[in-house]
């Protein structure tokens, strides 16, 4: 007879045929069940393999759905009828629906063009331009979901409420305790008067209880409530912290042809651009006439020259980017931007001619290239520094403008400028906090921008000196500058501003006359993800997707 194992040898031999037996048993039960459940196709497949049937279902036919609703009339709940039934039935009057009208920032529905038939885009365009529908529980705060308890409803509550002291935490005389334990004993009481001692106790604590007693209780941490309701806001369109941006001024040392601007933002952590362009114009009426044969009747939406930029994540590393651009000329970038490094505003009588002759060069190339477009030169404005020293700036832009009534160059100026520049970002630090809502109003007056080397400002190499405009290097020392006058008004954006267009040229409320010079709001484009619903159609969708 083999050897026993260890683990083995403690069973006896009725237990060894009570586990057998058992073991029957489950065999038993196996078969009834694979009897019973034959027609099934997976148990079927798992009991039975390789035996055939004829009652088998196929596996590609579609089984139908249980319907609930049938199900819970058939079986209804196994309650005893009592008075307290109600409690645990779904009641009857929780659900309340409200039509709220949709609010329109603009003058005009912004919604796609007629002409689609199809039912299906008929109804996306409807989700834009219906009222909400609220639906409003009763009940809601009687759920274990909803917690009102916060701090601060707490504090609120607790306002005014006497200070309780109870019998254990005063500490009581050894000399007068035993004394008052000595005469309760002696005291009699009849078992009568017990219900009329209670009714004087519910009655003194109804006299002084706070209506919500039970949400005293303290609040539970954010991470210790299994579930929590939260009952959403209306839906509305999202709008970061938004800063007005007025272009005052663009002149240069000579001027001799139109010169084209545009401004946007962009985050150098991100290493992303987190606007669309707003191009606008300052050429005086006569300059413009240089370039009528190319240019047809303008659109009220081409003069803007204030723009409403949105920042939903403003940080110390956004900049305000300026970049300008001139009618395509013959030569190189460096030849045409030579005479405005060369040519002073106080020489323009003793050059007279050479600038008359630059002016006709300009005028022809107007007449033939002047629907293309060349890089010229560019600058940046640190946005946060300027936001959080704007006392500073507005001290030193009174300073700049008493230094422009002297006849000096305007190099100059632009060095006098560059030191105050200088001493600005001294006064700031990066880990202030980042807020565009309350700073003050602030001029700037940009006098020195940075000549393009090549035919493109690539992205990787406008964040490399982006990066160096806030520390001291050599990098942009190397670039040659322009000496040019450029003035900004910068302020946080009003609530309600007259005038403003949208991204989509969309008339924004109040618009009194269409004949005013409008406001521009420039299309964000967030370096994180947003998540809000979109509640308008926009036409510019496209143009996030294309960016990101």
């Amino acid at each position: 007879m083999a050897e026993r194992r260890a683990f083995a040898q403690k069973i006896s031999r009725k237990q060894i045929k009570e586990r057998q037996g058992n073991g029957t048993v489950a065999a038993e039960v196996r078969k009834q069940i694979a009897g019973q459940y034959g027609g099934s196709p997976q148990l079927f497949k798992n009991i039975n393999v390789g035996a055939t049937t004829t009652n088998t279902v196929p596996l590609t036919e579609a089984v139908e759905p249980v319907d609930f609703e049938e199900y819970l009339i058939t079986h209804p709940p196994l309650v005893e009828s009592g008075p307290l039934r109600d409690l645990i039935e779904f009641p009857p009057d929780d659900i309340e629906v409200i039509h709220t009208p949709r609010e329109c920032r603009t003058v005009a529905q912004a919604v796609p063009e007629e002409g689609d038939t199809d039912t299906h885009v008929r109804d996306c365009v409807r989700s834009y331009t219906e009222d909400w529908a609220i639906v409003n529980r009763k009940y809601h705060k009687l759920g274990t979901g909803f917690n009102p308890n916060t701090l601060d409803k707490q504090k609120e509550r607790q306002k005014g409420l006497p200070k309780q002291v109870f019998e254990a935490d005063e500490m009581p005389d050894n000399s007068s305790y035993q004394d008052e334990q000595d005469d309760l004993k002696r005291r009699s009481m009849s078992i009568d008067d017990t219900p009329q001692i209670d009714r004087h106790n519910e009655d003194h604590r109804k006299a002084h209880r706070h209506r919500e007693v039970f949400a005293l209780h303290p609040a539970l941490d954010e991470e210790e409530p299994i579930e929590r309701h939260c009952v959403p806001e209306v839906p509305k369109e999202h709008l970061g912290q938004r800063l007005l941006v007025k272009c005052l001024s663009l002149k240069f040392e000579i001027e001799i042809e139109p010169i084209f601007a545009s401004l946007a933002l962009y985050d150098v952590k991100e290493k992303k651009k987190i606007s669309e362009n707003f191009f606008f114009d300052l050429n005086s009426e006569q300059t413009k006439g240089m370039l009528r044969p190319h240019t047809q009747t303008a659109a009220i939406s081409t003069l803007a020259r204030s723009a409403i930029f949105s920042i939903t994540y403003p940080s110390q590393d956004v900049f305000l980017v300026i970049k300008l651009e001139k009618v395509l000329q013959q030569g190189d970038i460096g030849e045409c931007a030579e005479p405005y490094m060369v040519f002073k505003e106080s020489d323009a009588a003793k050059n007279k001619e050479k600038l008359d002759k630059l002016r006709g060069q300009s005028e022809q190339f107007c007449q033939r290239l002047g629907r293309y477009r060349m890089p010229f030169a560019w600058t940046a404005i640190h946005l946060m520094n300027i936001v959080n020293s704007a006392g500073s700036l507005e001290r030193d832009t009174e300073l700049e403008m008493s230094l422009s009534e002297r006849k000096g160059s305007w190099s100059e100026r632009r060095n006098s400028s560059i030191m105050g520049r200088r001493s600005l970002e001294r006064t700031t630090s990066g880990d202030e906090s980042c807020s565009l809502t309350g700073f003050r109003p602030a001029t700037l007056t940009i006098t020195n921008f940075f000549k393009q080397e090549g035919d493109r400002l690539s992205d990787e190499d406008l964040y490399k000196f982006l990066a160096d405009m806030r520390r001291p290097s050599s990098v942009l020392r190397r670039l040659r500058p322009i000496t040019a006058q450029l003035k900004l008004d910068i302020s946080p954006a009003p609530e309600n501003p007259h005038y403003c267009l949208t991204p989509d040229l969309q008339q924004v409320k109040p618009y009194p006359d269409s004949r005013v010079r409008p406001t521009r709001e420039i299309l964000e484009f967030p370096p994180r993800d947003v998540y809000v619903p979109n509640t308008k159609y926009s036409s510019w969708e496209h143009a996030k997707a294309s960016h990101h």
